[in-house]
């Protein structure tokens, strides 16, 4: 068996190409685009590249993208005024604040901070609880792709058995929140999990999000299994470059699965195309318009 790739980037693409439809049916309503603010702390590299990504992909979309670079050595105090500000600018639909934050700062007061319906990222407390007992609820971008990907991939995903390995508040949590609503049958899974590979054979659906490079091999995946592999880790190549890898051995499970997200190229892209949807829909319900259908 060699398993269909999914592709995420192809999928995300025509994404956005209904969330661009979808900005200039808002813009003609309401006489203004979508505003998405994105803060980054410091110059880490990874973050700068992210956030530039960030903004080309708003612009693309039609929406109006705004960025307030900080220095590292920002006071906490400064941070939450600016996200003051952009809490009452009426212009801004989406705040972003890219993740890590420097020493100084509490990262958690920084999220709580954010007004829950321009919390883009799905990270406030309020989103959380709204997810947990099936409220409305902005939710957090990657967990939201991956779920897109899966309906792709399969349709109607009740009574599917689902293994999500992580339990991270960004990805593990959420992501088996959205597969409880789609009426899977869900394991949250850890690196500590006891008989973890005889757990994965079990699932209908994999999704890996553990942070640990080519941890899932195939002997622990179900034949005919779909398998989401959330992981972006580079490990030493033979040029000294170094190579990006997932948290699946994708040869490996592409032996085994029916369909899996290659890295890169799989969720990487829908996680972008998923903060222009959030965006989009925090624009709608801040207006009272109904949400379009994307």
């Amino acid at each position: 068996m060699s398993a269909r790739r999914i592709d995420g980037k192809g999928i995300a693409e025509a994404l956005r190409a209904r969330i661009a439809d979808g900005v200039a049916a808002f813009r003609e309503t309401v006489g203004r685009p979508p505003g998405l603010a994105v803060v980054l702390v410091g110059e880490d590299p990874a973050s700068s590249v992210y956030v530039r990504s960030k903004g080309k992909a708003t612009g693309a979309a039609g929406m109006r993208s705004v960025e307030h670079r900080l220095a590292d050595s920002v006071s906490e105090a400064e941070l939450l005024a600016l996200i003051g500000e952009l809490n009452r600018d009426p212009g801004i639909d989406g705040i972003l604040v890219q993740l890590p934050l420097p020493g100084q700062i509490d990262e958690q007061r920084v999220i709580a901070a954010i007004d829950p319906a321009k919390d883009v990222d799905g990270f406030h407390v309020e989103n959380a609880g709204r997810l947990a007992v099936g409220g409305e609820a902005l939710v957090p971008c990657t967990p939201l792709g991956c779920l897109h990907l899966l309906k792709a991939e399969l349709g109607d995903l009740t009574g599917k058995d689902a293994v999500v390995i992580g339990r991270s508040n960004i990805v593990g949590k959420p992501m088996a929140l959205l597969l409880l609503a789609e009426s899977c049958t869900v394991t949250i899974a850890h690196s500590r999990t006891r008989d973890l590979p005889e757990l994965c054979r079990r699932a209908d659906i994999l999704v890996a999000a553990v942070g640990r490079a080519e941890m899932v091999r195939g002997a622990w995946v179900k034949p005919g299994a779909v398998v989401i592999d959330v992981g972006i880790n580079r490990i030493a190549g033979g040029d000294g470059k170094g190579r990006l890898v997932g948290d699946v051995a994708f040869d490996e499970v592409a032996e085994v699965a029916a369909a899996i997200t290659p890295v890169p190229g799989g969720v990487g892209p829908m996680t972008i195309a998923m903060l222009l949807r959030n965006t989009l829909v925090a624009a709608h319900r801040r207006e009272g318009l109904e949400e379009p259908r994307l």
